[in-house]
């Protein structure tokens, strides 16, 4: 085998170690390719990728990729290894400090670390080095040099990076390039300066060039001009020929779970921060979405409330609906898949796939409960993992291994409804061919991974299907409540809901237009973007895909699938169960803004890697970036032209402090626009912050306030200092559009901006320019207090004991009456009325008798009404329970 390496190439140091543990001896050879290493083969085949290569050689030592190390060379490819690169360039290209660089990697260091920390092992996939720590070694080492650069913080990671330094091939890869910085250097500075990486509030602040400030200047002189015309709105939305059309999908919600913080991040909120920036920028856009309706959990759950599953579905869809419009979610259309274009396009599709040949019978054992006189879907079931012995593994995966499971393999199987022991019953069933598809999936596959934007964990998730190869799903279930399967001898069956419900996207978007083929079958001229959790990724990117290569009917497919990690909250998971956690329905009871929520769910978004929700974080955020950083530099800035002159912006006469400023300011913008545009919104919200960092210090430096009351230069240097001061203001008012729409539309309304000014610009122009008369300006945030938080932590944290109390234990009694209003009384209540609910719900999850249950609930409804008259209501008389 021949490598051949350019000493220049960040990757050079990785292959190198690599080559060094490798058993069949490899021929270094430096200095030819000119971008990147090459391994020739024996044979004549050349890699070209540099992670490739490594894991080539750990493949020659008998050594097979797992999840973890496979996931390690991903993160590595999309997260490091950027970063590196623009440490390198910040270094040794543009001198900066290496501290600054440092700065630039902070958070991936930081990942590492806990990583490490919490594994327990010696290494990052095991005790034992892996691919995965060499590649990542070999991608620290050009910018670390030594585990001294490490902040002492970083114990372990520090370990780590001191062990993989001593290992004998890393240490004789960093002897062969002794000269590695001069060609690091040489190599950075022939290519174009990498994409700025976003920085955490204390990083390194990036200096503008006589370019950037030259530039900058002639953007402000554009003034109005620079900023995009407002789009006028059409009814429908529909695509146009030569402009971007974007089609905007997030994952539909399953109807009879109240979604919470973690799902409201993980789909529509990041769905419509995106879709609300490409208004901004005039791009045609459709945002589609809505409620998951059909399935056995709807059937179950009807029956339990004595409801028919459409009376169920009407219910929870208007609560969904509710709830995303407190969220200031901007929906073009919200709606369900209980409709007749679901059963029409879903039945097409079936057809059509029929006819291919891309379907087939089989016999399918499933889980029969005779008590209950059904069929049992897998997440019905509970059971013994057949795999790591986990006693509560659901019937279609284990929480604790992530291992995909056939119910019919779990041990100890339990019916989740009556706990009874279901038996293995045999039944013929349609299955989709996805061995027969998967020629197609990966072509198609290879063309959108080189064009669109995936999320690493997407495509990391998507490989792992693959590499396992592919295997016939079932598409049917022995149900009633879905869409009927048209084929004789399976009448008696629906859809299953995964082959089901993302046809979902098509039959909301007809019912939105009855032109939907112009979105649906119309890829050359429609760009789509799947928002998701990760769960949800292989029916996006594998089984729906499938699905529409093989009807074969010029189908829109994904462009970009976007998927999050998952959003945690404080120590544990969310539970509705067990009262733990901040679900939708109750974020607005608890007095916080709905754009706060947005601005710290945003803040915190699980881009790369699980994130959790804090209420002292949460405090935090809002009393220092919302209220302290962007809230106080917008009211001091529109507060200083109300106070100092009249209203009025005053003339504004730039000096190179004021134009470092503009330069500063836009180079910001020009990176949100850039990380807006790859989706990574939680990196492009802290650009926005740095704006109005560097706002607070333009102001405090030049003291206007000062200025306005000495002579008359000092004057004029007050006028300029608020006058653009202002203008920066403004153009956070549209830059904050997407994360808090409210408070955008507060700013716009405050300044006066017209609405043919709220556009958004590529960088920062002068939109309100002298002679602009501002109105009432006003705190945009109030302060979240220690004890009002404290509050809500114990209110939504649960803590119950794993048994409930028993029925019969009354509620704490309230206190003696008070008159309406009292606000000991009501806080009191209040704390009551979540008990008693916490008490009901737990009650109806351990599925004790019905009686034992209404009692509780007459004791909920008393005390409901108790609190509504001590906040001057009048209570609500219940409504009667339905007949069956």
């Amino acid at each position: 085998m021949l490598l051949r390496v350019p000493p220049g190439a960040p990757a050079a140091l990785k292959v190198l170690a690599a080559a060094g543990a490798a058993p069949a001896p490899v021929r270094p050879h430096l200095g030819d390719p000119a971008e990147g290493p090459e391994l020739e083969l024996d044979s004549g085949t050349v890699l070209f990728s540099a992670n490739a290569i490594c894991q080539y050689f750990y493949l020659c030592r008998g050594e097979e990729p797992t999840d973890l190390t496979t996931q390690w060379l991903e993160w590595e490819a999309t997260e490091l290894q950027p970063a590196v690169v623009a440490a390198l360039y910040l270094r040794l290209v543009q001198g900066r400090a290496g501290p600054d660089a440092l700065g630039l990697l902070q958070h991936l260091l930081a990942h590492l670390e806990q990583h490490l920390a919490r594994s327990g092992t010696a290494h990052l996939a095991g005790d034992a080095v892996s691919v995965a720590d060499v590649v990542v070694w070999g991608s620290l080492f050009p910018v670390l040099q030594d585990d001294t650069s490490l902040p002492s913080e970083l114990q372990v990671l520090r370990s780590w990076f001191r062990a993989m330094s001593l290992w004998e091939p890393c240490r004789d890869a960093a002897a062969l390039l002794p000269e590695a910085p001069r060609e690091l250097r040489a190599h950075l500075a022939r290519r174009p300066p990498p994409l700025p990486t976003p920085q955490d509030e204390e990083g390194p602040e990036r200096a503008p060039s006589d370019a950037d400030v030259a530039a900058a200047v002639e953007m402000w002189a554009r003034g109005p001009a620079a900023l995009p015309p407002p789009r006028q709105p059409r009814a429908p939305v529909l695509p146009v020929e030569g402009e971007r059309n974007v089609l905007i999908t997030s994952a539909l919600p399953y109807v009879n779970n109240v979604p919470h913080l973690g799902n409201i991040i993980g789909c529509v909120l990041s769905a419509d921060t995106f879709a609300r920036y490409c208004r901004l920028r005039n791009w045609n856009t459709l945002f589609v979405c809505g409620t998951d309706e059909y399935g056995t959990a709807t059937e179950t759950r009807a029956l339990e409330e004595g409801l028919s599953p459409q009376q169920l579905c009407d219910r929870y869809h208007a609560l969904h609906a509710d709830i995303y419009t407190w969220f200031r979610i901007s929906f073009d259309h919200f709606g369900r898949t209980t409709t007749p274009q679901q059963t029409r396009i879903a039945q097409d599709i079936f057809q059509r796939l029929l006819a291919r040949g891309f379907l087939l019978q089989d016999t399918l054992e499933q889980l029969r409960c005779e008590s209950c006189g059904r069929y049992l879907a897998d997440r019905f079931v509970e059971g013994t993992c057949p795999f790591c012995a986990y006693a509560e593994a659901r019937g279609d995966q284990c929480d604790r291994c992530g291992k995909l499971i056939n119910a019919v393999e779990l041990k100890d199987p339990r019916c989740k409804v009556c706990r009874g022991t279901p038996t293995v019953t045999p039944t013929q069933h349609l299955f989709l061919d996805l061995p027969k598809l998967e020629g197609r999936l990966e072509a198609w596959l290879e063309r959108t991974w080189a064009a669109g934007d995936w999320t690493a964990n997407a495509r990391h998730i998507t490989r792992t299907w693959l590499r396992d190869g592919l295997k016939p799903r079932c598409i049917t279930r022995d149900l009633t409540w879905g869409t009927p399967v048209p084929l004789d001898g399976f009448r008696d069956k629906v859809f299953y809901v995964w082959f089901d419900a993302p046809i979902g996207y098509l039959s909301i978007t007809a019912d939105y237009t009855e032109h939907w083929e112009r979105w649906w079958k119309n890829p050359q001229q429609v760009e789509l973007y799947n928002f998701m959790a990760k769960d949800n990724v292989p029916f996006h990117s594998v089984v729906f895909p499938c699905s529409l290569l093989g009807a074969d009917d010029n189908y829109t497919l994904v462009n970009h699938l976007i998927a999050t990690e998952y959003l945690n909250y404080e120590d544990g998971k969310f539970s509705k169960s067990r009262g733990v956690g901040v679900f939708g329905d109750m974020a607005k009871d608890t007095g916080i803004p709905a754009d706060v929520w947005r601005f710290y769910l945003l803040y915190l978004r699980p881009e790369g890697q699980d994130s959790a929700f804090s209420w002292a974080d949460l405090l935090l955020k809002n009393n220092s970036e919302l209220l302290n950083n962007l809230g106080n530099f917008i009211n001091r800035a529109g507060m200083f032209v109300c106070k100092f002159f009249g209203g009025v912006v005053p003339a504004m006469a730039l000096t190179p402090e004021d134009q470092r400023l503009l330069a500063r300011v836009t180079l910001e913008v020009r990176q949100y626009h850039q990380l807006m545009e790859k989706v990574r919104i939680r990196d492009a919200l802290r650009c926005v912050l740095s704006i109005s960092r560097h706002g607070n210090q333009y102001i405090q430096v030049n003291e206007p306030w000062k200025r306005i009351k000495g002579d008359e230069r000092d004057r004029q240097r007050a006028g300029t200092v608020t006058g653009v001061a202002v203008n920066v203001a403004a153009a956070l008012g549209a830059l904050l559009q997407p994360f808090v729409p409210g408070v955008s539309a507060a700013i716009q309304a405050q300044l006066r901006i017209p609405p043919e000014r709220c556009g958004l610009g590529p960088g920062l122009t002068c939109t309100l320019p002298a002679g602009h008369r501002v109105g009432t300006v006003s705190p945009l945030f109030q302060k979240l207090e220690p004890e009002q938080v404290e509050a809500l932590r114990q209110r939504f944290g649960g803590g119950q004991a794993k048994q409930p109390p028993p029925a019969s234990a009354p509620p704490p009694a309230p206190t003696a009456a008070a008159a309406p209003g009292d606000p000991k009384l009501i806080q009191e209540l209040t704390e009551q009325v979540a008990k008693q609910g916490t008490l009901v719900r737990q009650l109806k999850a351990a599925q004790v008798e019905k009686a034992q249950v209404d009692a509780q609930v007459a004791k909920l409804l008393e005390l409901k009404q108790q609190l509504a008259l001590a906040e001057g209501r009048s209570p609500e008389v219940p409504k009667g329970k339905r007949k069956k």
